[in-house]
């Protein structure tokens, strides 16, 4: 049985072409970056062209780039490096009840070292309003976190009303972006960025690189100690095939983008459509007109989520319940009660997250897919069957 698959905010395949530029960098530049001969400048030469495509994607300056391990630690460093560093006894963080755990979980542990944090609302379009950004702040805010895309969602945030908004009130701006880089335009400048994640397994590359975007000037410490590697704000030797992979992969970013936002768009709204059509009592979460385009989330009511990400898998379609480093949390989706949804229905939510893999073709059999899967479960529910019970 063809398998299918339409879970890439949870990660992606590595594409053709940087598998090509992976694997003779496995094989043949194994020097450390920071060695002075032959092999370890070979490497260095091959980190830094990695570090100018990233920055390219972004629009940044190739200085401003610092290479991670991925985007949960590039959020971490953003945030707890911004936040210890600053000066004063008080100290506030605002962000939003939809961030990414890595967002959040960092907030959570400033907040046990005694720094305050407000976590802003959203409302039903899953989008923060600027205004409440604005109540949200202090006297003494050290720093505004907020996504770029919701990873849940594709809802887009308004960053750069956001940005003026922080920077008016004196903090400074994070913005988590690894849902936003390579699906929409990016320049973290112009948006008013002062730190901006990306990670590259979002990207078509391997997991275990990201980099975090640092506008030239923000006072950003360490949060890991032993070394001056990344202009001393990430020790640690650098994980250099993928990085240069990570970089490959901005580089066909850089050059594809728009073709391929056009292309993923009329995919997502095909399938929106046909399961709409095909599908009773099911609906779009959040508001359809400012979100990546690659992204649809949908409730199918009177069913569990989990049960229909499990039949389809049966059918050959890998979808899922909302972010991955969530999977088997007992709660629903905090993404989609922090929009308003009730318990049941954020538990009856699917997203659906289309890559570079998918056609026409499969969207249709996927249609097809849920329209059947979904029958079927409702058949079993037992809020069905009271029902039946009920009319009898």
């Amino acid at each position: 049985m063809p398998h299918f698959y339409f879970d890439h905010n949870a990660t992606t395949p590595v594409s053709p072409e940087v598998m090509e530029t992976l694997v003779p960098c496995l094989a043949e530049v194994y020097g450390n970056p920071s060695s002075i001969h032959h092999f370890g400048q070979a490497a260095k030469q091959r980190l830094e062209a990695a570090r100018r495509q990233v920055a390219a994607l972004l629009g940044a300056n190739p200085n401003e780039i610092v290479f991670t391990s991925g985007g949960t630690e590039s959020d971490n460093l953003a945030i707890l490096g911004i936040v210890r560093s600053a000066r004063g006894e008080r100290k506030h963080v605002a962000t939003t009840e939809i961030e990414h755990p890595a967002v959040l979980g960092a907030c959570a542990q400033l907040e046990r070292e005694g720094v305050e944090v407000t976590r802003v609302p959203v409302g039903r379009s899953g989008v923060v309003e600027p205004d409440d950004i604005r109540r949200a702040l202090k006297p003494y805010t050290t720093l505004v976190s907020v996504m770029h895309a919701n990873n849940e969602t594709g809802a887009v945030q308004p960053v750069e009303e956001i940005a003026k908004i922080a920077h008016d009130g004196g903090g400074w701006l994070h913005v988590d972006g690894v849902q936003a880089a390579g699906k929409i335009p990016v320049d973290a400048g112009a948006l008013g960025a002062d730190l901006y994640t990306v990670s590259g397994h979002k990207l078509y590359a391997p997991k275990g690189a990201g980099a975090l975007y640092v506008r030239k000037g923000t006072p950003l410490g360490s949060i890991v100690f032993g070394g001056r590697h990344e202009r001393e704000r990430r020790p640690g030797t650098e994980n250099v095939p993928g990085i240069v992979a990570m970089g490959r992969a901005a580089a066909w970013m850089s050059g594809n983008l728009a073709a391929e936002a056009v292309r993923l768009a009329a995919l997502r709204d095909r399938l929106e459509r046909g399961i709409l059509d095909r599908v009773p009592a099911s609906g779009v979460n959040g508001a359809a007109e400012s979100r990546t385009p690659n992204t649809t989330n949908i409730h199918f009511d009177d069913i569990e989520g989990e049960a229909l990400v499990i039949a389809l898998d049966l059918r050959g379609f890998a979808v899922s319940t909302g972010a991955a480093c969530s999977s088997g949390a007992i709660e629903p989706s905090h993404v989609l009660m922090a929009m308003g949804l009730s318990k049941e229905r954020a538990k009856a939510s699917i997203r659906f997250s289309l890559g570079r893999g998918n056609d026409a073709e499969q969207v249709d059999a996927l249609i097809e897919a849920v329209a059947a899967s979904v029958e079927h479960l409702r058949r079993l529910s037992p809020v069905n069957t009271r029902r039946e019970t009920v009319h009898a």
